[in-house]
């Protein structure tokens, strides 16, 4: 018996969401990218369709095209600093995660490195280097010469690996970091954070101006120390810590009562704390609320 519609598309539906997601930052817009290609697809004649994955993956990818563009327009007038909306990945949202190049491939430091490409760059790059697409595959996808998809390819990739850009260490190590960093930030231990974060360590707050948060990064052992202790002091009493696998990687999240209240990642380099990224505004804490589970 045939599959219906509904149904055969269903089997596409994770990778469609993870590709649309690495696209564009925000799992809210990447739902909508994929509704939008689920109606396209259940009005397609599909006996023209010989491939429907590939049909489908090319729908979502130019779906996102054009809402990366009115994204960049409206991220320019976003209040504070703007951080990719966070997804728990322990339940496979976003694929398999088995590797370290794979969770590196979802982490959000990579999400904010590709906002560094243009639209296409960024495409090019996402099917390459997260779907394995050839670069013929990938020409037939957003309809340009294979040579300027050769070309866009390496442009995306000297962009966002440059040195700066290199993480990061094994799963366990991250795992004790991160339990050090939650026992030290609720003790006030001063001394205990100042030997986890790198000298040039950076925390970066998106808020969206729905919250209070800092607008600006907070750059610097000393300030980031200070910061998270005075927050502490001021906000911890009140909250429930738990940690959840978010992009790929162990997170602090933060309850008050059961409202998710932030999610804090974690990059790390040479063994220590080199940034630190924290969604706290509620728009972005919807669907990753969504799929962890309460305190």
């Amino acid at each position: 018996m045939p599959l219906s519609i509904a149904d055969e598309f269903e089997g596409h539906r994770p990778r469609l969401f993870g590709l649309a997601y690495r696209l564009l930052g925000s799992a809210v817009e990447a739902e909508d990218a994929v509704q939008d290609a689920y109606l396209r697809w259940s009005r397609a004649d599909r006996t023209v369709v010989e491939h429907p994955g590939a049909w489908l993956a090319k729908v979502v990818t130019n779906l996102c095209l054009n809402r990366l563009t009115s994204a960049r327009a409206r991220r320019e007038q976003y209040v504070g600093t703007w951080l990719p909306e966070p997804v728990v990945t322990s339940d496979g949202a976003l694929g398999p995660l088995e590797s370290a190049e794979q969770r590196d491939a979802v982490s959000m430091a990579l999400l904010v490195l590709l906002e560094r490409l243009t639209p296409t760059e960024r495409a090019v790059y996402v099917l390459r280097e997260a779907f394995a697409y050839s670069h013929r595959e990938i020409a037939e996808v957003l309809e340009l010469s294979e040579a300027n998809c050769r070309q866009l390819y390496r442009r995306a990739a000297g962009r966002v690996t440059a040195p700066e850009s290199r993480f990061e260490p094994a799963p366990e190590q991250r795992e004790v970091l991160v339990a050090s960093f939650i026992t030290a930030a609720r003790e006030g231990d001063l001394a205990g954070l100042e030997k986890l974060l790198a000298d040039e360590v950076t925390w970066w707050s998106d808020g969206g101006g729905k919250v209070t948060a800092a607008r600006r990064p907070i750059m610097g052992r000393d300030k980031v120390t200070r910061f998270l202790v005075g927050g502490t002091e001021r906000f911890a009493a009140d909250m429930t810590f738990t940690v959840a696998e978010v992009n790929g990687a162990p997170a602090l999240v933060a309850w008050v009562g059961d409202t998710l209240v932030g999610v804090l990642t974690f990059e790390l380099r040479d063994g220590l704390i080199a940034h630190l990224r924290a969604v706290v505004n509620p728009e972005k804490l919807e669907f990753v609320g969504r799929r962890l589970t309460r305190p």
